[in-house]
């Protein structure tokens, strides 16, 4: 199953040839935009795609020339809009989806460890922030760890190690 997922938001344009200045939504925005096909607009079911010409790092940023956006008044007009790619249910950038929060967390032995409320991006990995009363529980994305996301169910199943839920 494939879905559009977005990566980025056109924070600003630059220059006066139609480049645009990104803002990532994701720490897969790099790897992605690079390798798969490109839609941008305004929601997952509207958008267009569109060719990507150029990609200049510009720090946390990344500017973009995409084709036919080719003047600065073009760049105006989709700023604000997001850029989207398609994923399959088994790229990780799905474990790390806002559509997330509110998951039930629990563990592969069946026992509740909470709700998934807040998902930090580090430089080393991302953080699911898991609270369950008034306990704040952090566990690593990583594939040791978290084992399966069922969203017909809203669960994300984890495989915590010693010590991580204590």
């Amino acid at each position: 199953m494939e879905k559009k997922f977005a990566i980025a938001r056109i924070a600003k344009p630059f220059g006066m040839k139609g480049g645009v200045r990104l803002a990532p939504l994701s720490r897969y925005c790099d790897d992605y935009i690079s390798d798969r096909p490109i839609y941008l607009g305004d929601t997952e079911n509207s958008n267009k795609e569109i060719e990507l010409l150029e990609k200049i790092a510009d720090g946390k940023h990344v500017r973009c020339i995409f084709k036919g956006i080719n003047t600065r008044s073009k760049a105006e007009a989709v700023n604000g809009k997001y850029v989207y790619v398609e994923v399959t249910s088994d790229d990780e950038i799905n474990q790390i989806s806002a559509d997330l929060i509110g998951y039930t967390v629990v563990t592969d032995t069946g026992d509740l460890v909470g709700e998934l409320a807040e998902i930090l991006w580090l430089p080393v990995n991302d953080i699911y922030v898991i609270r369950k009363d008034d306990r704040e529980i952090l566990i690593p994305v990583i594939p040791e760890v978290i084992k399966s996301i069922y969203a017909a169910n809203r669960i994300v199943e984890i495989t915590p190690m010693d010590g991580l839920l204590d």
